[in-house]
């Protein structure tokens, strides 16, 4: 979701109007507002959650990119944050948009740059100072590929989300790709009997037994697009997690599966509701933890 055109990107967001009202967006949290950098940075923007996830192994440390569930982010997207951070410098004078605020609107302006809903973002972000992005923390965070809706909702509610925000933001599995190691015990030995017979035949083709190495992508029908083609996926029989699949198979999240699955503009509505409600939980402000010269190490010296 972060392989971003850097001039289309502001061409774009000069061109788009607001896609919701205010009332479509959840509460703003403290310390961050619509107009962050209106006055020190105009052009944040056009030109463009702690961003631990961006942090660099040290020799003493692994770090978020290490966990399992950030194994498949492609070195593109990490080289296409370090390019905005580079063209926000040039624009603002130094490291004044941080790390954190980019990575929101990276994501935000990938997601419309392949037809996915437009949305406004509260920024004010500050990144991560300490020693928090493990790789222990991370899989410990992460419901695993194979959990069942009642694993699911209980990581999510841990963080203040709720089922609705659970099944709008699986939706991003519309794009990516994903190991095949991250499934395969739906393959082998035998077939998961929740997957359909075709799909399960495609995917031995990519995915052999006991590869560790390749990748398919997530989204079998529209794997290049933002859609809603991930929940006609599930309503097939076509996920490709347990965790995917359960969402059609469990009561208490099939009737929002079924009405994403024929309502783009009802999953678009939403997902842009529960990524602005997501992008704020647990965020630094204010004074706390640093704006990153360099968005994969943290600042020497704890400079702010």
């Amino acid at each position: 979701m972060l392989q971003v055109n850097l001039g289309a990107c502001s061409l774009l967001l000069l061109l788009l109007a607001p896609a919701t009202s205010a009332g479509d967006y959840p509460p703003t949290a403290k310390g961050l507002s619509y107009d962050f950098y209106r006055r020190n940075c105009p052009k944040a923007e056009t030109v463009g959650c702690d961003a631990s996830v961006l942090l660099a192994r040290t020799a003493t440390e692994a770090s978020e990119l290490d966990a399992p569930p950030n194994e498949t982010i492609r070195p593109s997207a990490l080289m296409a944050v370090a390019q905005l951070r580079a063209l926000l410098d040039n624009a603002c004078g130094g490291a004044v948009v941080s790390c954190a605020d980019i990575l929101t609107l990276a994501a935000r302006d990938s997601v419309r740059l392949v037809g996915g809903p437009e949305y406004k973002v509260p920024l004010g972000r500050r990144d991560g100072a300490a020693a928090i992005a493990t790789r222990e923390r991370v899989v410990a965070a992460f419901p695993l590929p194979s959990s069942n809706v009642t694993t699911l909702l209980a990581a999510v509610a841990k963080i203040g989300l709720d089922a609705t925000d659970l099944v709008a933001l699986s939706g991003a599995h519309t794009l990516g790709v994903s190991r095949c190691i991250s499934f395969d015990d739906r393959l082998f030995p035998e077939r998961d009997p929740a997957m359909d017979t075709l799909f399960a035949a495609h995917l031995k083709l990519s995915c052999p037994a006991k590869n560790t190495t390749n990748t398919t992508a997530i989204d079998v029908r529209t794997p290049n697009a933002f859609d809603n083609k991930y929940y006609v996926d599930l309503l097939n029989r076509q996920g490709l997690f347990t965790s995917d699949q359960v969402l059609f198979s469990d009561g208490r999240t099939r009737g929002l599966v079924a009405k994403f699955a024929v309502d783009q503009k009802a999953f678009f509505r939403r997902f842009s509701f529960s990524m602005v409600k997501m992008s704020q939980i647990q965020v630094l402000t204010g004074v706390q933890g640093e704006i990153r010269a360099n968005c994969s190490v943290r600042n020497a010296g704890g400079a702010t």
